[in-house]
This record gives structure tokens, C-alpha cells and sequence, in this order.
């Protein structure tokens, strides 16, 4: 029996700058993001029949992999050539999809780290990435960017560069873990209540990076001044960073924002939020907000009846918690 523990991740700035419309077309993109103490296990056993038994929302019971309908788990098996007489459960600590903190990468990298190891495999963080980024952009054809799969990966906190060679170029930044609590106690992550399709809100910016080239160069900027804040420790630099961001990311396609989050969103400077954003593609999910310490309870009750998940900043990414029979 092989378990993977994969974080979920939040990102401060440059998300959408990682689609490849936009970073092979217009000098690379750039994404400062950091994982989260909320995960996706993997567990994988061996089977005693041939047959193949996957566990997530629903279960499929299967006699050859290549007929699972779910698409991630059927290509991890492709990718590592583990296909038969095996069973998979997944679990997310976080409504497994429209939550914005990249679960179907978690997903993706913590399946490629199970099934490698169950055969004994070892890779690393930039294999495990790169596969599970092929997985989902080039096998699936999926619309996403390439931040979610390399923070899985590496965890911690990361200046991610997408060059338009597609090659990736992570740094990590280097905080304390005295100073990832104070900056985990200057962010408050809220539940909208509302889960979103990314899908078709990426496809609609996707189409359009041409005329929102302008904002996402800025948004690319701001990135590495996320990173360059918190290097300084600069909180509420951090903080301007995403309210400058998030008010780029609104004007790229209609869905990223709504009324209610509008709203959600006034409220939270109003009570002393220095900025914050919507994770992910927008819409729905998850608010993350950044504020002194000393402003939390007021945040906390400007957004009710918004659920409050608190979070902390991890610095492992996926990793192998148990080898075993």
C-alpha cells in the first residue's frame, strides 16, 4: 500500500500569465504562489484480482484501466505504467472541484507520486509536475496554466518563471517558519459557498489574451512584487500587490467576479483588508485576504455568513507518507 499527501495551493499574483497563449507568446510569465496546509491523499493497493477499483466521489469498477471515465486517474495509470490489479481512493480535505486551490493538479501530481512509487519509482518535484502538466494540458486538453502542478509539487512558497520554451524555472522563497506563521496570521481564506466550472472562464480568457496583453504584463510585474514583498516581509505590501491584482484579473472575461463577491470584497477592505483576491479562476471557491492580525475578527464577521478556513503555509510539497502491506 502506497499513501501521497499532495497541498492544495493559494497564488498572490501572476495567475494568467502561466497559459501558454500568454507565456510563449509575450516573453514568459511569472506566478508567485505558495501551498497550503489542505491536501488531496492518494492511496493505492494492490488488488487481488486483475481488475481495476477507483474511489473518489463515485466508484468505478473497471476489468482494464483504459475504461475509467475519470480521465486524470486513467492517464497517471498510462503515464506510469501501473494498469492493473490495483485500487485507488482519493480524499481532499476541500470539496474536491470549483474551489480554486488547484485540487484537480493536486490530484494529478499526488496520483503520479502513488503509482510511481508503487512501482518503486522515484521522481522529482519538476518530473512530477511536468507529467502531470502534460496530463492535463496536452492529453486531456485542458485550458490551464502550469502554476497549480509545479506548486503541488514543490510546496512551500515559489517564484514560478514559464519561459516560451515552456521550460519552468521555480525559486523558492526563503521564510523562516517563524515567518511563515506571521504570514499565515496576516491571511484569512474564505469559502464563497459557490463552486465554479474554471473551464469555461479560461477558455473565455484564453481567447482573449490578445487584447488583455496590457494587463496581464502588469499582472506579471506584480508578481514579482508579491515575491519581492515577501522577501521584505512587506505585509502590507504583499496585501497592495493582490488588491491591484485582482482588480487586473476582473476586466480580463465576464465570470470572474460577481455581485456578491463585489460586495464581499468592499466589505473586507472596509473592515481593514489591505487586498485580497478570489483564487483560481474567479467566480466562486475561495476569497483569500491579506490584513493585520489585528483585523481578522472584524473581517471575519464584515464577511459572514462567508466559512472561514484557517490556513497555514506548509513548506513540503507531494510527498510518500506511508510504504507499506
Amino acid at each position: 500500500m502506497i499513501i501521497s499527501r499532495t497541498p492544495l495551493r493559494i497564488s498572490f499574483a501572476g495567475g494568467g500569465t502561466d497559459l501558454p497563449s500568454y507565456y510563449r507568446a509575450h516573453g514568459g510569465g511569472a506566478v508567485t504562489s505558495a501551498a497550503i496546509d489542505r491536501y488531496v491523499h492518494v492511496l493505492v493497493n494492490e488488488k487481488f484480482d486483475r481488475a481495476v477499483r477507483v474511489a473518489y466521489t463515485r466508484t468505478e469498477n473497471v476489468d482494464h484501466f483504459a475504461d475509467l471515465q475519470h480521465g486524470l486517474v486513467r492517464e497517471a495509470m498510462r503515464a506510469t505504467k501501473v494498469t492493473e490489479a490495483l485500487e485507488i481512493h482519493t480524499i481532499a480535505d476541500i470539496p474536491a472541484e470549483g474551489t480554486g486551490l488547484g485540487s484537480s493538479s493536486s490530484l494529478t501530481v499526488g496520483l503520479l507520486n502513488a503509482l510511481y512509487a508503487y512501482r518503486g519509482v522515484l521522481k522529482d518535484p519538476a518530473e512530477l509536475a511536468e507529467e502531470a502538466c502534460k496530463i492535463e494540458i496536452e492529453v486531456l486538453g485542458g485550458t490551464l496554466g502550469k502554476q497549480d502542478q509545479y506548486i503541488a509539487a514543490f510546496g512551500g512558497l515559489h517564484f514560478f518563471e514559464f519561459h516560451p520554451d515552456d521550460t519552468v524555472r521555480a525559486t523558492p522563497i526563503p521564510l523562516t517558519a517563524p515567518d511563515r506563521q506571521t504570514l499565515s496570521d496576516h491571511l484569512s481564506l474564505f469559502y464563497t459557498g459557490t463552486n465554479r466550472q474554471a473551464q469555461g472562464i479560461l477558455v473565455a480568457q484564453d481567447q482573449r489574451t490578445g487584447e488583455n496583453q496590457p494587463a496581464l504584463d502588469r499582472m506579471r510585474e506584480l508578481a514579482r512584487a508579491a515575491r519581492d514583498a515577501l522577501l521584505k516581509r512587506d505585509w502590507a505590501g504583499l496585501g497592495a500587490a493582490l488588491d491591484e491584482g485582482w482588480r487586473l484579473k476582473r476586466t480580463l472575461t465576464a465570470g470572474i467576479s460577481t455581485g456578491a463577491i463585489d460586495d464581499a470584497y468592499a466589505k473586507a477592505k472596509a473592515a481593514g483588508a489591505w487586498g485580497g483576491k478570489v483564487t483560481g479562476a474567479g467566480g466562486g471557491g475561495f476569497f483569500l485576504v491579506v490584513h493585520p492580525p489585528s483585523r481578522s475578527a472584524q473581517i471575519e464577521s464584515a464577511l459572514s455568513p462567508m466559512r472561514r478556513v484557517p490556513i497555514r503555509l506548509p513548506p513540503e510539497g507531494s510527498r510518500i507518507l506511508f510504504v507499506g502491506r
